[in-house]
């Protein structure tokens, strides 16, 4: 399927029937699976065989999926995990332990930045946020010797900043980092970090991947294109893990055994196997075919964005608007070059009047969903300070670029003129 444009991949990828066999995934409910001789489990343990042993660290569903999505983000391997916050954590610990130095973009999701700021830190990682806007030197000149890795997301939630791709990748090579890149909002419908130079990407596969609000998960995948052998100043491994001998699996070496599907086959083996972060067949199931609409989905959300977008621009209701698919939005230029095929459906906007007025107009909405969720077929609203965001003080929120007024917006797959509708008669009561 490598040679396959991207439509065909979302329909056609990762699964294909053998004859008279089912012509969709089938979903593999199972805990275990049963062998005739201490030496084939022997294999799997010593990570020889390509087969399952027990669902906690995989199945055939899974499988599919974590291939399907690498093969939609041009990479050569992926990890399911039971949600995006998993994948993102497990990409961390993969490579980073008690001592080490991350550094990452301020603008990320608010679960990701506590997970970072409060979870990682008792781990011992010291995560430190930087304005991603910063030019290339100024990024390069924080890294430490220390330094693990480097991370952002395509598009910030809520604040639909726009990271630029390449100079990330710039500096993660100079730093001799990996660049971990979240690209939920984005899809790789619209973005492929990959092809901009990313190592790793991350996603929740809960919000787009899925597209229809059943399932939790989360995914990595892997480019492999990074030199896991890169050494320190001092001349010793900077990643150790992942190319020095592991005792728990008799002195393999990932790298120099896996290659460019090292960083997965190691998550799998090592974290997944240890913190059980495993996603269920069900999910993987429903994501992969969720998957199999996502580039005729991404375009509808794109068309029915935009129109949403300006029809609030134009607003006099409205105080502001953030979302980088309009001219004159900060990262309007970013977009064009990163998202030329649309900015995604996620936007955020303010309503005159303040925090009040934005928790009045959430009431008074009769189409759109209050949730704590973007991304499915639904027009799906939230008040990101008072939920998503409430853990943070508010100086970090506003470091975050979540305004006390700030309304999250998720446009969906209705007809657009009853979501704009549904909008104007909720602001006409303010």
């Amino acid at each position: 399927m490598n040679n396959k444009g991207f439509e065909t991949r979302c329909v056609h990828g990762a699964y294909k029937a053998e004859s008279a066999q089912p012509q969709n995934l089938p979903i593999i409910q199972s805990t275990t699976y049963r062998y005739y001789n201490a030496h084939d489990v022997a294999e799997l343990f010593d990570l020889e065989s390509p087969n399952h042993m027990y669902t906690r660290l995989g199945s055939p569903t899974v499988d599919a999926l974590e291939q399907k999505m690498a093969l939609l983000e041009y990479g050569t391997a992926g990890m399911a995990t039971s949600s995006g916050q998993a994948a993102n954590l497990i990409a961390i610990l993969n490579i980073a332990e008690a001592g080490d130095h991350i550094l990452s973009g301020t603008n990320i999701y608010g679960g990701t930045y506590n997970l970072f700021n409060v979870t990682l830190r008792k781990l011992g990682i010291d995560v430190e946020f930087i304005d991603q806007d910063l030019p290339l030197e100024e990024i390069v000149a924080k890294a430490r010797p220390n330094t693990k890795a480097l991370f952002g997301e395509t598009l910030g939630n809520p604040a639909l900043s726009v990271l630029d791709l390449e100079k990330f990748a710039k500096a993660a090579n100079e730093m001799g980092v990996p660049f971990i890149v979240d690209n939920t909002l984005a899809t790789p419908a619209l973005c492929r970090p990959i092809e901009y130079g990313a190592h790793i990407v991350t996603h929740s596969t809960t919000k787009f991947a899925d597209g229809h609000g059943t399932s939790v998960g989360g995914c990595v995948i892997e480019s492999g294109t990074f030199d896991w052998t890169v050494k320190d100043a001092d001349g010793n491994l900077k990643f150790p893990s992942m190319a020095a001998p592991d005792e728990s699996y008799h002195g393999l070496n990932f790298y120099e055994t896996f290659g460019e599907a090292a960083f997965c086959t190691r998550l799998k083996a090592v974290l997944v196997r240890d913190l059980g972060c495993t996603m269920a067949p069900m999910n993987a199931y429903l994501t992969h075919q969720g998957l199999q609409t996502l580039d005729v989905r991404m375009e509808r959300h794109v068309k029915n964005a935009k129109a949403v977008a300006e029809f609030l621009a134009h607003h006099p209701k409205v105080d502001w608007i953030v979302y980088p698919g309009l001219p004159g939005d900060k990262y309007y230029d970013l977009a064009q070059k990163y998202l030329p095929k649309g900015a995604s459906a996620v936007m955020s906007f303010g309503v005159k009047g303040g925090r009040a007025a934005g928790e009045k107009l959430l009431e008074n909405l009769q189409l759109a969903s209050v949730v704590v969720h973007v991304g499915d077929i639904h027009t799906s609203v939230l008040h990101p300070a008072s939920t998503t965001h409430r853990q943070l003080s508010e100086e970090a929120q506003l470091a975050a670029g979540i305004d006390p007024g700030l309304i999250r917006l998720s446009v969906g797959l209705e007809t657009v003129d009853d979501i704009i509708a549904d909008f104007d008669q909720a602001l006409a009561k303010i």
